[in-house]
């Protein structure tokens, strides 16, 4: 899904308090121009509308700043939240070079039926996610686990993962995604 945003230049004598307050959420741009950054501003409803459409670390998203006539590809890199009211307070956006590998969270999606399963077995999932390295263009959605082969007592590791061409997984190989345990005995 293609995710768009439109943000305008921030004023550096602005305080991130008082634009909160009036309905905008402060946010950075890292990387469109080596080190230097701009400060941006967007809307509370822009911001929640991509926090539903992009994830952090994987989407790219468009991105447009017409008063410095700029737009480009980028990654929401953070989001910052109150501690306990958890209302948003500031987006860090990266820009990647075309280039370059990025590293990016993807998550991990679950084909197919387990033959342990279907024994009567238990799956027990470890992670739901896994960091990669990639050009942009090619970062993925989530990656697959086909885990129908894993019986009672198998595990399906990271090094089980079947990655398209460009893709290197930086987790430990060896780390345990999901497991298909007996069932536990009652009485």
């Amino acid at each position: 899904m293609e995710v768009t945003l439109e943000c305008k230049t921030r004023l550096e004598s602005s305080q991130p308090r008082a634009l909160r307050r009036e309905g905008f959420i402060p946010a950075n741009l890292y990387g469109h121009n080596g080190a230097e950054a701009i400060s941006l501003v967007l809307t509370q409803k822009e911001a929640t509308t991509l926090l539903k459409n992009a994830s952090v670390n994987n989407t790219l998203v468009d991105l447009a700043i017409p008063e410095l006539e700029w737009n480009g590809k980028v990654l929401i890199r953070e989001v910052q939240t109150h501690p306990w009211k958890r209302n948003l307070h500031h987006i860090s956006f990266f820009c990647p070079s075309g280039d370059k590998d990025v590293e990016v969270v993807v998550p991990l999606k679950i084909i197919g039926h387990s033959i342990g399963i279907a024994q009567g077995g238990v799956m027990e999932q470890m992670v739901t996610q896994v960091k990669v390295r990639c050009l942009p263009t090619n970062i993925p959605k989530y990656l697959e686990m086909d885990i129908t082969n894993i019986d009672i007592g198998k595990t399906f590791c990271v090094a089980d993962l079947v990655l398209a061409e460009g893709i290197k997984v930086l987790d430990d190989p060896n780390k345990n995604i999901i497991g298909v345990v007996a069932p536990r005995k009652k009485g």
